[in-house]
């Protein structure tokens, strides 16, 4: 029994993969691949990709959005838990970064469930929108740019069906949110983003704190 989360050191944290990760072979080359990388940090760690997975099979999604790709690691994940005919529109800028993913989606043999999209993480989601997507997603997971987290989710939500879910990362920010003398862009809008969920009728949420703090909403 304990009244708040317990830290995880590193003998605990290694415990828990090992009684939990079902991580398959090509996602871990693809994780050692990109720990390898400059801003390796930026990556999801295994256990919070296995759970948005979970969360893909637990509410039958079929059609799935993420913004902000990387190297495709949290895209794999959510891909693998779609079914057959499941699609994920994964939206990032950086052609370089998504061709590492392609190549790990390939070997995978889910390419053909992730339709990529390259440009303005913004502008991409307002073409769903003309494409006339709103209301047609399942799931969303957003991990890109934090100055435009609260454009994400306000496009979103338009996005999403009701009773879809949006997954925010990095929403704890190493514990710099939390702290008065940082005043970053980053930080301030995920101060903004924080803020304004904890107070939005249209959804309901809540903050978990795997990884580097992961906000789950479900619209209303």
């Amino acid at each position: 029994m304990s009244r708040r989360t317990i830290p995880l050191d590193d003998r605990l944290y290694d415990y828990l993969l090992g009684v939990s990760l079902r991580e398959t072979d090509v996602m871990r080359r693809l994780r050692d691949e990109t720990a390898k990388m400059p801003g390796a940090g930026m990556q999801v760690s295994p256990e919070q990709a296995q759970f948005m997975a979970f969360l893909v099979e637990a509410i039958g999604a079929e059609r799935a959005l993420e913004v902000g790709v990387f190297t495709g690691y949290s895209s794999l994940a959510v891909a693998q838990a779609l079914p057959e005919d499941g699609r994920l529109v994964a939206c990032d800028v950086n052609d370089e970064w998504t061709r590492i993913a392609r190549k790990y989606w390939r070997e995978a043999k889910v390419e053909q469930r992730i339709d990529l999209r390259l440009g303005n993480g913004v502008d991409t989601l307002d073409a769903l929108s003309r494409e006339g997507r709103d209301g047609t997603f399942d799931f969303a997971f957003v991990d890109a740019d934090k100055e435009n987290y609260v454009a994400y989710y306000e496009r979103c939500l338009r996005l999403v069906r009701r009773g879809g879910i949006i997954a925010f990362d990095n929403v704890l920010w190493s514990g710099r949110v939390a702290d008065p003398n940082d005043a970053s862009a980053s930080t301030a809008a995920l101060r903004d983003l924080n803020e304004r969920i904890s107070h939005d009728t249209r959804v309901s949420l809540t903050l978990l704190p795997i990884g580097d703090g992961l906000t789950l909403t479900r619209k209303r």
